[in-house]
């Protein structure tokens, strides 16, 4: 096995590298005519110049990162084609957000989420929120995809894992200074890295499982090796005996916290709908349809991989270059197969990671600009801070920023928690109740920013009280309702993840209606939001490519029921 990089793979990632950082160049000089007055919106929006497919490229780019590439394929190693669910009911969620929240944001020229709250509830709510904001996306995501890019890249090229992260820094903030505008057009030549690169992964998988068992039939015939040598891993909704129940709880996944998770991510999220908001509605969800479409090929570039790994270990493959301190790490199946990868190739795929390391690094960056600019700087700062002046603070943000996240990131274990997890986790302590407060104040104008604040502050205790709870409580009465299952780590009944956030979200959708209801009845007037049903109206190109988009969901999910 050829375990690093050849001069040629250097060549081709070199070519990726000139090919993205010159459009990128070409976009701010040409394509950047700023307007007086408007300077920030350019800069942190780009509003008005995205097009729906820069704003669907860049929506994929901003989220598939080393998480993806390198936790998702060592979840696919670990339990199969279940970890798919993310991608695919993402795939539904998007379709949501484009009809129901888009168009709220737009009609209330909503540019960054905690504006929303401060329009909707007060500025305490908003400011308590920013600042939390701003610590999560540093300390828990920007620190673990720069570490985890960092690792994958410094075990494929065999450079030391310290310079790999400062390089990738550099290369980040590099795209990321040009403003949003810049990061959405150069996604759109990291996407096509990101996807031509995984497809060439992927094929190369299947190719070696048809191989190895003496098949010689290429990719379809790989395919069909690895649903009869591992037919357990091809199952979307798992058995409470299963052993990674307590990750993907059954049903769950359909009609449970899974929603929680993608709503909250997708629909409230400065990350991610900052690509829509400086766009107009028909423009904002054709770009999210288009997100949609990539989002049901993602799992063929970023599971069957892992999948095709666990085949080919079982059968004696692997042995050694999948253990890790003596013990098999399921995240090394995405860097092993990688180094199969012939040369040339294998420079594309390298390309195709670190494209989508750094596009992530660069749309979680700008988000903490604009949070920090528009709702701290601006709010708290320097009240009459100028246009300039606040893109001025974004770019020492972005800075800043980066340099916290190198810093942090090797201190924080990510690894041994395996990256989609330990983000999966950290985050999901907040998603309930930061959900339960954005859907009520868009669809319940009776809601108080009291009741607000009680989604914040209580859903995150909630969420520590479920967790912690096992070890104090005997849960065996919630297993005969598959509530909760034995962790084989502690030996204890646990509530599955994902079942907590949706017992948190419902405690916190209660709890904030008995507030809002007790204030309502002293007079309290909560603000409202400006809400038309035709706002909801759409095209009907737009009701075709829903359609499409879940017709093929629901038949992925029949077909590996």
């Amino acid at each position: 096995m050829n375990n690093y990089l050849s001069t040629q793979d250097y060549i081709v990632f070199l070519i990726y590298f000139v090919i993205v950082a010159s459009y990128g160049l070409w976009v701010y000089y040409k394509k950047n005519v700023k307007t007086e007055g408007t300077e920030s919106k350019d800069y942190f929006l780009a509003e008005g110049s995205l097009t729906w497919w820069a704003i669907g490229a860049s929506l994929i780019a901003s989220n598939i990162s080393a998480e993806q590439f390198i936790g998702m394929s060592g979840s696919g190693f670990k339990m199969g084609l279940a970890i798919a669910t993310y991608e695919w009911m993402a795939a539904i969620t998007l379709i949501v957000v484009a009809i129901f929240f888009i168009p709220v944001y737009l009609k209330n020229k909503i540019f960054t989420m905690p504006q929303f709250l401060n329009q909707r509830y007060n500025g305490t709510v908003a400011m308590i929120m920013a600042v939390f904001w701003l610590m999560l996306y540093v300390v828990v995501n920007l620190t673990s995809i720069l570490y985890l890019g960092a690792l994958a890249v410094s075990s494929i090229s065999g450079i030391s894992l310290t310079f790999c992260m400062y390089a990738i820094a550099v290369f980040a903030i590099i795209i990321t200074l040009g403003g949003m505008k810049v990061i959405g057009y150069t996604d759109v030549i990291q996407v096509f890295f990101l996807i031509l690169g995984g497809l060439a992964t992927t094929y190369l998988a299947l190719t070696l499982v048809s191989d190895h068992f003496g098949g010689g039939g290429g990719i379809l015939q790989g395919y069909q090796i690895m649903t009869d040598k591992a037919s357990e891993h091809f199952h979307m909704i798992l058995e409470p005996d299963n052993e990674n129940y307590l990750d993907l709880p059954g049903l769950t996944v359909l009609v449970g916290g899974m929603w929680i998770v993608n709503l909250n991510y997708w629909g409230c999220n400065q990350y991610i709908t900052q690509r829509a908001l400086g766009a107009d509605l028909k423009t904002a969800r054709n770009g999210i349809l288009f997100a949609a479409f990539l989002k049901l090929l993602m799992p063929i570039i970023v599971v069957l991989p892992g999948i095709a790994a666990y085949v080919l270990w079982k059968d004696g493959l692997f042995q050694q270059e999948m253990l890790q301190a003596g013990e098999t790490n399921p995240d090394r199946a995405y860097p092993v197969l990688l180094n199969l990868l012939p040369t040339g190739l294998k420079g594309l795929s390298f390309a195709a990671l670190t494209a989508a390391v750094v596009a992530s690094l660069a749309g979680k960056a700008n988000s903490i600009a604009t949070i920090f600019s528009l709702d701290v700087y601006k709010k708290v700062f320097n009240k009459d801070a100028s246009e300039r002046q606040l893109v001025n603070v974004g770019k020492i943000t972005i800075i800043v920023s980066m340099i916290l996240a190198v810093i942090i990131a090797p201190h924080l274990g990510i690894d041994k928690k395996g990256g989609f997890q330990y983000i999966q986790e950290y985050t999901g302590f907040v998603s309930p109740g930061i959900f339960a407060m954005f859907i009520l104040g868009f669809f319940w104008k009776k809601t108080t920013s009291n009741a607000a604040l009680f989604a914040t502050i209580g859903g995150f205790l909630f969420s520590i009280f479920f967790k912690f709870l096992p070890g104090y409580v005997d849960l065996s009465f919630l297993s005969s309702m598959n509530f909760a299952v034995i962790s084989p780590t502690s030996g204890l009944y646990e509530i599955p993840f994902l079942d907590r956030m949706g017992f948190v979200f419902i405690i916190c959708i209660i709890g904030m209606i008995i507030i809002s209801k007790i204030e309502n009845a002293r007079g309290v007037v909560p603000k409202g939001l400006e809400i038309d049903v035709k706002m909801f109206r759409m095209h009907p190109g737009f009701i075709v490519g829903a359609l499409i988009v879940t017709f093929i969901t629901i038949a992925l999910y029949t077909i590996y029921w």
